[in-house]
């Protein structure tokens, strides 16, 4: 049976990180990247939450999870303010590169030169 108020939390992490990593004034992270939180998963015990994030357009990912691991207190005391939770969950932030993934599938695919069979024409 799926654990609803697990993923309720997570949801409500996730929502609050994206809006809060807006606000962060480290030039590692802001760097005319686009950085997306794209999943958290927060253990039982509310303890330790793992927070997935994307990048696209950034040249240098170790300074980036530097930056992000600098600035991982203050988003967990936002975290804090902004959500009533019997503990605030210590951030662990992790890579995740399925969206570039997906974007270089994406170009692959478009760029297949695929010869398309025409039943309309009789030649």
């Amino acid at each position: 049976m799926p654990n609803h108020h697990i993923d309720r939390i997570n949801d409500d992490i996730r929502r609050v990180l994206a809006e809060k990593l807006r606000d962060v004034k480290d030039p590692r992270i802001q760097q005319g990247a686009m950085l997306t939180v794209t999943h958290t998963d927060t253990s039982a015990d509310l303890r330790h939450c793992k927070v997935y994030v994307s990048v696209l357009g950034q040249a240098d990912e170790r300074q980036l999870m530097r930056g992000l691991k600098s600035v991982s207190g203050y988003l967990r005391h936002e975290l804090g303010q902004s959500l009533d939770l019997r503990y605030t969950p210590e951030l662990h932030f992790q890579l995740d590169d399925s969206i570039a993934h997906g974007a270089y599938i994406n170009r692959l695919i478009n760029d297949l030169d695929i010869q398309h069979d025409d039943d309309d024409d009789p030649q």
